[in-house]
């Protein structure tokens, strides 16, 4: 049995050197399923022994081989969200301390090029100075490089600027080598800082850890970490502060602030009795709410979990460019080998000059930009729309939301509102509606069910108001002669309730006519329930449920965006569904479907989709789990309180707004385009500046700004995604 392993490597920002640590763990024979997500550094693997030591070890020398500087920590379970968490927070500064000698050696190396270049002395001397000044500046990439040659992995930018600055220094370009290895060093170190702050935006996006909770202690609080922190417990939230755990309110009002979660900008009411979830800020009132899950399972942490494992599951883009990259960078290499000795043997030019051109393709030629950017570019788009309160678990979701052909909607609490009321009720001649909504309620008093629900708030208020006495005043029987015994509950057709007087049936017409009653097939715009009593039918409850008011907007809107197809599926019965997809602007619907037959007839619509093209299904993600798991994208609406939407669905909107579809369609094209810009952009930037570094137009001067120039443009294209608006 595979056993999942994490380690958090402390210090890591490179995006290329993550994707050469993946890569290489990735080649272990002990290990599978391998990835390195770069917004909490958390690399994540399966391993056949998780006691193995060896293990640990290997991992750590593949990391030291490429970032000798970062620490290696191994975390011992799966519930390290909120260390990740904190480790990020601890290392988000625009420059790290370790960065200040690197930044020492190449201040020296330019003052030692600098003051010999103008100084009269003997070679020997001036030559001695040049070495040294070289070594300052190039140590660290030809240790690197040759450490990377003896593991028989030759080819990345450490060995192409190697090579380009010893070249330059054996044909007589001292100045011009070490200063091109002094302006690489901070064309890297402005690329490690924009990469970080690129990081930092991203996770304050969803920086809502709460960092402490005001324990109830007797009449007394005590500041607590929110893990310490237990089920049943009493906590104070005032003002201003956030909610550090998900609760009940036991005592106060307060208007809560949901952005951070839902993305909505309007605070919310909450009461006495009301659920709170963490994560929220409290805006008004002192607010003493009792805990009922602890820190590892509440809100908070669960959100905080997902996006930060988003980047471990990556688009097809990002794979690409990690195999192009290991590609194309021996293609470069040979290629300059070709221009270096060709041309000369052919009578074009001396072989100084033709190597002098050849450095400077080398140099142009390194893949950062792409290696850099493409990786961001996803970060900021699960960044931003979890900023919309839209939860996308992978960069992979995210990319497939661009090739949608098929959009398939659960009804109750997806497309409608979910909360049902009685609007009607319809007993039969000879019996009362006191008698019909009684026999319901007794019948669907154990269901958690929302139309159980409402029968039984709407037999509440009806007792209430019922003065005529006994309720069965029609019949020959008494409400007390009734006591439910056993209850039945088959799901898509309804309840059986055994009573010691007789049986109830409350549920659809299929629940009928498997007992042989007849039941009244009335077209009314809502959900029916027929109750009968010893096969006797008694008449129909009329639920409604209203649909969402931007349904339709939303169906237009999805498109516009080249959707060919949106199907509804439901319990309903056919003129219901009928309805409810004509007000809705749905293309197709199938009704009357048992939770299974919600599977099945899933199936046939993926069965008709395109290779390329994708299938989405968004229901609740309560009881659409099935459904959820076999579609390619599987949408939780409404679902954050829900552990069965977190783990089925692939993406989650934390509101019930059926609008948020089109938003993170939105930042998905909207990410593309980027990603499109910048692989454009830079191999394009690149072939040009190789062209002209062969008919030496440029020198290694130019080159080695354009490459930091790309990677550094491409770097702030990416962070564009963040703005979707």
């Amino acid at each position: 049995m595979d056993h999942k392993m994490e380690f958090i490597l402390d210090g890591l920002c490179c995006p290329n050197c993550a994707s050469k640590i993946e890569d290489e763990v990735g080649r272990l024979p002990e290990i599978s399923e391998v990835s390195l997500n770069l917004i909490n550094n958390k690399l994540s693997f399966n391993a056949k022994d998780d006691k193995n030591a060896d293990i640990t070890e290997k991992i750590k020398k593949i990391v030291k081989s490429h970032e000798p500087s970062i620490k290696v920590k191994q975390l011992q379970n799966r519930m390290s969200g909120a260390k990740a968490t904190e480790h990020n927070h601890e290392h988000n500064s625009a420059v790290d301390d370790s960065v200040w000698p690197f930044v020492l050696r190449l201040g020296l190396a330019l003052l030692l090029t600098t003051v010999f270049s103008y100084l009269d002395v003997v070679p020997e001397i001036k030559n001695a100075a040049f070495a040294v000044a070289y070594l300052l500046s190039g140590y660290e990439i030809l240790v690197t490089s040759a450490r990377n040659i003896k593991r028989g992995q030759i080819f990345d930018e450490n060995f192409l600027m190697g090579i380009a600055s010893l070249g330059a220094f054996f044909i007589g370009e001292q100045v011009e080598a070490i200063t091109v290895l002094v302006f690489y060093g901070i064309g890297e170190l402005f690329q490690d800082m924009a990469v970080r702050r690129s990081k930092k935006n991203i996770a304050g996006l969803m920086d809502i850890r709460p960092d402490y909770a005001n324990l109830v202690n007797g009449g007394n609080t005590q500041v607590v970490s929110p893990d310490k922190v237990k089920v049943g417990d009493i906590i104070l939230v005032k003002p201003g502060e956030r909610i550090p755990l998900d609760g009940i309110v036991i005592k106060g009002s307060s208007f809560v602030d949901t952005r951070a979660l839902t993305g909505e900008s309007i605070p919310i009411e909450v009461l006495k009795h009301d659920e709170v979830l963490s994560g929220t800020v409290n805006t008004s009132g002192v607010l003493e709410i009792k805990v009922t899950k602890p820190f590892g399972e509440s809100t908070v942490t669960k959100i905080l979990e997902l996006v930060q494992n988003a980047g471990s599951k990556k688009a097809h883009s990002e794979k690409f460019i990690t195999k192009f990259a290991r590609y194309y960078t021996p293609i470069v290499v040979f290629t300059a080998v070709g221009v270096a000795l060709f041309p000369p043997l052919f009578g074009f030019g001396s072989y100084a000059t033709w190597i002098y051109r050849a450095l400077s393709f080398l140099i142009i030629s390194c893949p950062c930009a792409l290696v850099i950017s493409i990786p961001i570019s996803f970060f900021g788009g699960i960044g931003g729309a979890a900023r919309h309160g839209i939860l996308i678990k992978g960069g992979n979701y995210l990319d497939a939301l661009n090739h949608i052909d098929t959009i398939v909607f659960d009804k109750t609490g997806t497309l409608t509102k979910g909360v049902f009321e009685v609007s009607k009720v319809y007993p039969v001649k000879g019996v009362s509606e006191s008698e019909l909504i009684h026999l319901a309620a007794l019948a669907e008093g154990q269901s958690t069910h929302p139309i159980a629900k409402s029968i039984i708030s709407y037999y509440e208020k009806r007792k209430c108001k019922d003065k005529s006495g006994d309720i069965f005043s029609n019949t020959n029987l008494r409400s007390e002669d009734l006591s439910v015994e056993q209850i039945t509950e088959r799901a898509g057709y309804g309840i059986i309730a055994k009573t010691s007087v007789g049986t109830i049936y409350a549920g659809n017409e299929k629940l009928m006519k498997e007992y042989s009653i007849t039941p009244a097939i009335p077209y009314k715009a809502g959900s029916i329930i027929h109750v009968a009593f010893n096969q006797k039918y008694m008449g129909y409850i009329l639920i409604s449920d209203e649909i969402k008011s931007n349904v339709k907007e939303s169906m237009k809107h999805l498109k516009q965006f080249g959707i060919k197809r949106t199907v509804m599926l439901t319990g309903d019965q056919r003129k219901r569904a009928e309805e409810i997809a004509r007000l809705a602007g749905i293309d197709e619907f199938a009704s009357e479907l048992l939770p299974q037959d919600k599977v099945e007839k899933f199936q046939q619509y993926k069965e008709h989709i395109a290779d390329k093209s994708k299938i989405v299904f968004i229901g609740d993600g309560i009881n659409d789990a099935p459904v959820l798991a076999g579609a390619d994208i599987g949408i939780a609406m409404g679902g954050i309180g829900s552990d069965a939407a977190i783990e089925a669905a692939d993406m989650v909107i934390m509101n019930d707004d059926i609008g948020k579809i089109v938003t993170a369609i939105k930042i998905a094209r909207k990410t593309r385009r980027i990603v499109a810009q910048n692989i454009v952009f830079a191999l394009g930037f690149k072939l040009a500046i190789m062209v002209l570094a062969f008919l030496g137009i440029t020198s290694i001067w130019f080159a080695i700004f354009a490459d930091v120039g790309v990677a550094l443009l491409a770097l702030l294209n990416a962070m564009r995604v963040l703005r979707t608006k």
